[in-house]
C-alpha cells in the first residue's frame, strides 16, 4: 500500500459538514467529496450549528461565506467561542477572492479559503491536508492527554508510598515508646487544625498557604523518630528522669534530624515533606523563651512548624493516657497552654489555640485510646524491658 492510499484510508473514517444556502453548491461538493468521507449537510448557519454541536462533531466544516440571516463569518465565530467546537478546522468558500475577505476569515479562525468556482483537485487536497493535520493534532492532544493522566496515576502512587512509609516510620518510633499509635493521629491532626486557624493571620499568612499545610500535615507523625535511638530503660521509664538520662532523653530531636537527614541525601534531591518533618524533629522541644533544647532557639528563631507542634505534642502529652499514668482533665490542661504563653509557646498560637478547644477535645476523642489499646501498649513495653540488655 503506497503513503498516499494509507493516508486516504486514515481520512475515508472522517465527516465533512457542508454549510450553503445554495442546493447546487451543496450538490457539487458532495459529488466532490462522499467517495472519500462521510458527509452531512446544512443549508444554514442555524443548522449547521446544530449539527456541529452534537456529540460527535464533524473533523471539518466548509462553509459558505454569503448566506442569509446568519453568515459564514458569524457562524465561524460562534463555533471557536464554544469548547466543544472550537477545534473543528474550518474552510471558507466565498466567490470572493478580496485579500481583506480573507484577512478577516483567518481572524476568526478559518483554516484555509476555497474561491469559488472550485478548482476540485485543489479542493481534494486541501480537505486532504487540513484532515490530516485535524488527525495529527488530535492524536497529539490524546496523546498529551493520556501522558498527563500517566503522570498524575503515578503521582498518587508516589504519594501513597510515600504516606505509607511515613507511618511505617512512625509507628517504628511509637512502638518504643509509651505512646499508642493515636498519639501521631492526634497530633497530626491538631497541628493542621492550628495551622487553618492561623493562615489568615498576618504573622502568618505568608507561610501559611495550603501547600505548607498538606506538607505539614504529613510531616507531623515523623516528629519523635528519633526516639528509635533511645534506649528502652530510659524511654519506657515510668518515673521522673536522672539528670543523666534526661540528657539522653534530649538526644531524640538531634537523632529524629540526622536519620532524616540521612534520607535527604540518599534520595539526592530535595523532599519538601521531609526538609519540614526535619524542622519539627529538630526543634518541637525548643520553647519560645529560649529554654528549650537542643538549641536553645526563641522566638521567630524556632521554625513555624516546630511551634505549631510544641503546642499540640504537650496538648496531647498532657490529656492523653499513658501505661504509667491517666490523662490530665482537658480544663487543666488548657490551663498549662496558657501559663506557657510567651515562655514555652508563640503567643499567637496559644490565642488561636484557645479558640480551638473544641477542636481539639473532639480530635482527642475520635482518636481516644481505648482500654485494649493501654493494654496491648503495656505488653509491648514489658516485652521491650526482659530483652533490654540495660
Amino acid at each position: 500500500m503506497s503513503t498516499t492510499d494509507g493516508e486516504l484510508n486514515l481520512v475515508t473514517r472522517q465527516t465533512i459538514l457542508l454549510v450553503d444556502d445554495t442546493a447546487d453548491n451543496l450538490t457539487l461538493m458532495n459529488d466532490l467529496l462522499k467517495d472519500h468521507y462521510k458527509i452531512k449537510i446544512a443549508n444554514s448557519g442555524a443548522k449547521a450549528l446544530r449539527i456541529a454541536q452534537v456529540d460527535i462533531p464533524p473533523d471539518l466544516i466548509l462553509l459558505d461565506i454569503m448566506m442569509p440571516e446568519m453568515d459564514g463569518h458569524e457562524v465561524c465565530r460562534i463555533l471557536k467561542s464554544d469548547a466543544r467546537t472550537r477545534d473543528i478546522p474550518v474552510i471558507f468558500l466565498t466567490a470572493k477572492s478580496d485579500p481583506a475577505d480573507e484577512k478577516i476569515g483567518l481572524e476568526l479562525g478559518a483554516v484555509d479559503y476555497l474561491t469559488k468556482p472550485i478548482s476540485p483537485p485543489i479542493a481534494l487536497a486541501r480537505v486532504k491536508n487540513h484532515l490530516l493535520l485535524k488527525a495529527s493534532a488530535d492524536f497529539l492532544r490524546d496523546k498529551s492527554k493520556f501522558l498527563e493522566q500517566e503522570v498524575e496515576s503515578r503521582t498518587r502512587e508516589v504519594l501513597a508510598i510515600q504516606d505509607v512509609t511515613i507511618l511505617a516510620m512512625a509507628s517504628l518510633a511509637e512502638t518504643r515508646d509509651q505512646e499508642t499509635g493515636n498519639h501521631i493521629r492526634r497530633t497530626q491532626f491538631y497541628v493542621k487544625t492550628l495551622a487553618e486557624k492561623l493562615k489568615d493571620h498576618p504573622r502568618f499568612k505568608a507561610v501559611l498557604t495550603d501547600t505548607y499545610i498538606n506538607i505539614l500535615f504529613k510531616s507531623a507523625p515523623l516528629h519523635d523518630i528519633g526516639k528509635v535511638g533511645i534506649p528502652d530503660r530510659i524511654l519506657l521509664k515510668p518515673g521522673r528522669f536522672e539528670p543523666h538520662e534526661f540528657e539522653i532523653m534530649k538526644t531524640h530531636t538531634t537523632l529524629g534530624r540526622d536519620a532524616i537527614e540521612h534520607a535527604e541525601r540518599a534520595l539526592g534531591t530535595p523532599v519538601p515533606f521531609l526538609s519540614m518533618a526535619k524542622e519539627i524533629a529538630y526543634g518541637h522541644q525548643e520553647k519560645w523563651d529560649g529554654s528549650g533544647y537542643p538549641q536553645g532557639l526563641s522566638g521567630e528563631d524556632i521554625p513555624l512548624s516546630a511551634r505549631l507542634m510544641a503546642v499540640a505534642d504537650v496538648y496531647d502529652a498532657l490529656i492523653s493516657r499513658r501505661v504509667y499514668k491517666e490523662g490530665m482533665p482537658h480544663d487543666k490542661a488548657i490551663q498549662i497552654i496558657i501559663d506557657g504563653k510567651g515562655k514555652h509557646f508563640d503567643p499567637d498560637l496559644v490565642d488561636a489555640f484557645m479558640e480551638l478547644q473544641d477542636e481539639f477535645r473532639a480530635i482527642a476523642a475520635r482518636f481516644h485510646d481505648t482500654d485494649q489499646d493501654i493494654e496491648e501498649k503495656l505488653q509491648q513495653i514489658d516485652r521491650l524491658l526482659d530483652t533490654d540488655p540495660k
